[in-house]
């Protein structure tokens, strides 16, 4: 199959520079993500004539499959290895078979509030209070840098939280002089945390003086013809820089990473089906997500001019709905959002929106000659605490677009009427048969799978749908996989489950006594003691478990309702 004109003008335009690619299919989805130490000679690779002689009927699909490309450009390897490993759980591409698992890098990680600080490695992060390096792509190196940070600062590597004399005559760490033994006294908790500071500033970069003395060892066991020696201490060299280079943690895709072959076009295309007065500037999609009806969550993501406006991303927990009920979280999500928008507009402190506010921004609704008031042009009002930032100059969308059929549009019409603002265009995307549910209309619409349109509300859809998912299990996460207690050293899954059954929760097993503890089944005096010196050291700087209602996505998406 001949290279089309748009793949080969981006062919000549790629630089010689350490990237991720994502291949892309005649429909604008993502097929396959790679890296690249020089995108350029990677991927002219796929379109070479000798690959189509190829006995690789995988690789020969792919190419076949190709019809756009996009690339992003890294500042290294290591950091192009972590945005693969990003994008393909994202976009999960058919033909990608690594990294598709939920499996992450390693991080190190290291809690001051403990009594006698380790460091441990982890896959994921928790607000605990601890601190946290990487993550990390070589996890040979990680290791091994680990190893060497432990004995050139004298630093503990034993399981026990707090460790006594007994565990120290079986310590080999303290026999072996790796360690200064501060369970026994040898030098006090605040000679040791000095330790532990000097190791983590190591492994924040300031590790020039340990590199030249390295080196010094290493051209000196050269000379002595040791070259064993030699060998290992430029091992030792080489791993400690891959773990201390500094790289970027993409926890989200770049903003400026594209989605759409011409998005432009898409917009221009869904505007003249809808029958609206021009290409909608900004579509905003709702969706939910609960497991069983626990753990409620709604997104709000936004599109400007058929692009993702990640900065505009918002999620949010559900506060009034009971139970299993889709159409009630989907009201209650546009109720938040728009009457926020409301509020921040007029500059209200209270929650409920006044009515010359409402009539004012309706009449700007029925004038397109007048320009709707944004954000920046009125003063904000305070908000709660719990409630997320809206980014000045945010203006009413030009369409709403919400993930289902005839009953969450109508919980979301009899919202917006409510709020006064029945004249934003609203549609449904109802997923089984690709379906658009208008107001007023009793037939959906149906387009063709082809259709440029649907694939620009289809991917309002979907993005809506992954962040809604991904936020609800991150709270599942925090709730359940990442308890607390997993860190608590001899632990195990039924005696972890017999003090949630018998506390309830984490919260207030931290409030429980030693006895109490002592009463539950597998716990002795002495458990019961550490464990509860275990919680006073995590309570000292943990954050609550549920992150407030309207959360930030991350630092770059803040949230509001």
């Amino acid at each position: 199959m001949p290279v089309n004109d748009n793949i080969k003008r981006k062919l000549t335009e790629l630089p010689h520079r350490p990237g991720v690619y994502l291949m892309k299919d005649r429909f604008g989805t993502v097929i396959y993500v790679g890296k690249a130490r020089d995108l350029r000679k990677r991927v002219s690779q796929y379109f070479h004539p000798s690959r189509r002689m190829g006995w690789d009927l995988k690789l020969n699909a792919l190419v076949e499959a190709i019809q756009d490309l996009d690339v992003h450009v890294v500042k290294s390897e290591p950091e192009s290895l972590l945005l693969e490993g990003k994008l393909i759980k994202e976009f999960m591409p058919r033909y990608n078979v690594s990294f598709r698992d939920d499996k992450r890098f390693l991080m190190l990680k290291v809690n001051m509030n403990d009594p006698i600080p380790r460091f441990t490695l982890t896959r994921y992060k928790q607000d605990d209070g601890a601190r946290y390096f990487g993550p990390f792509p070589d996890s040979g190196a990680l290791r091994n840098t680990l190893t060497m940070v432990r004995r050139q600062f004298n630093l503990r590597g034993c399981r026990p939280l707090t460790p006594n004399e007994s565990d120290y005559k079986h310590c080999l760490y303290g026999n072996l002089k790796h360690c200064t033994a501060p369970c026994i006294g040898n030098v006090s908790r605040e000679q040791y945390i000095e330790q532990v500071q000097a190791a983590c500033d190591f492994l924040g970069g300031q590790c020039e003086e340990l590199e030249e003395s390295l080196e010094a060892e290493m051209k000196k066991a050269a000379v002595a013809l040791d070259f064993e020696k030699a060998a290992q201490i430029r091992d030792m060299i080489t791993d400690m820089k891959k773990t201390t280079k500094k790289t970027t943690r993409f926890e989200r895709t770049p903003w400026n990473l594209p989605v759409s072959v011409m998005p432009e076009r898409d917009n221009l295309e869904l505007g003249k089906i809808l029958g609206l007065p021009g290409p909608p500037e900004r579509i905003e999609g709702f969706d939910v997500s609960n497991i069983s009806g626990t753990l409620k969550v709604a997104s709000v993501v936004a599109f400007k001019h058929g692009r993702p406006d990640r900065a505009n991303y918002r999620r949010m927990k559900m506060k009034t709905v009971d139970g299993q009920n889709d159409f009630a979280c989907i009201a209650e999500a546009v109720r938040r959002r728009y009457s926020r928008l409301l509020r921040e507009a007029k500059g209200e402190k209270d929650e409920e929106v006044d009515r010359p506010i409402v009539e004012e921004l309706r009449t700007l609704m029925n004038n397109p000659g007048e320009s709707m008031p944004s954000l920046s042009e009125t003063e904000a009002a305070p908000r709660p605490a719990s409630a997320g930032p809206v980014k000045p100059g945010t203006p009413l969308p030009d369409l709403i677009v919400i993930d289902g059929g005839k009953g969450q549009l109508n919980a979301a019409c009899e919202e917006l009427e409510q709020l006064g603002l029945s004249n934003i265009p609203i549609i449904g995307l109802a997923k089984e048969f690709e379906e658009i549910y208008r107001p007023g209309q009793s037939e959906p619409l149906r387009l063709s799978h082809d259709n440029s349109a649907l694939k620009l509300l289809q991917r309002i859809r979907d993005e809506s749908h992954r962040v809604a998912n991904s936020y609800n299990a991150q709270l599942r996460i925090k709730k359940i996989s990442e308890s607390i207690l997993d860190e608590f050293p001899g632990i195990g899954d039924a005696r972890k489950a017999a003090l949630l059954k018998k506390f309830g929760s984490i919260q207030r097993l931290r409030t429980a006594t030693v006895e109490q503890i002592a009463e539950v089944s597998g716990f002795g005096g002495k458990a019961a003691q550490e464990l509860k010196v275990f919680l006073e050291a995590r309570t000292a700087a943990v954050a609550p478990i549920d992150a407030p209602p309207d959360s930030p996505v991350d630092p770059v998406a803040p949230v509001a309702n």
